[in-house]
């Protein structure tokens, strides 16, 4: 399991999250195949790789010469456990605002 601090600090990186974002949409790719994801050089991609996989966000399997990433399922779980676990805060916090900005629109309507 990974922890959600770090997963979230390594998404917080706008190329990090790119590369996540296309490893759950087309699947496993080498990092040769994420080159496109932001105009940085090879190395630079590589080493978002790495930060994504120390924190656990992505898995690397080596295939003949080439290393391939995957998202990690764990991590995503994490993401959306997290995510679902804090709804009903979102929920109450948007009906708390819908409900004072219908408030505000009836005093604004009396006065």
């Amino acid at each position: 399991m990974t922890r959600l601090t770090d997963t979230f600090a390594a998404l917080a990186d706008e190329t990090r999250f790119a590369i996540v974002e296309r490893l759950l949409e087309a699947g496993a790719r080498s990092a040769g195949e994420l080159a496109d994801v932001a105009p940085i050089s090879a190395p630079a991609i590589s080493r978002h790789l790495k930060v994504l996989r120390e924190a656990g966000v992505i898995d690397q399997r080596v295939q003949g010469s080439r290393r391939i990433y995957s998202a990690n399922p764990a991590a995503i779980r994490a993401i959306s456990d997290w995510t679902v676990s804090h709804r009903t805060f979102w929920e109450g916090g948007l009906e708390r605002l819908a409900k004072a900005l219908k408030e505000e629109e009836t005093d604004n309507g009396n006065a």
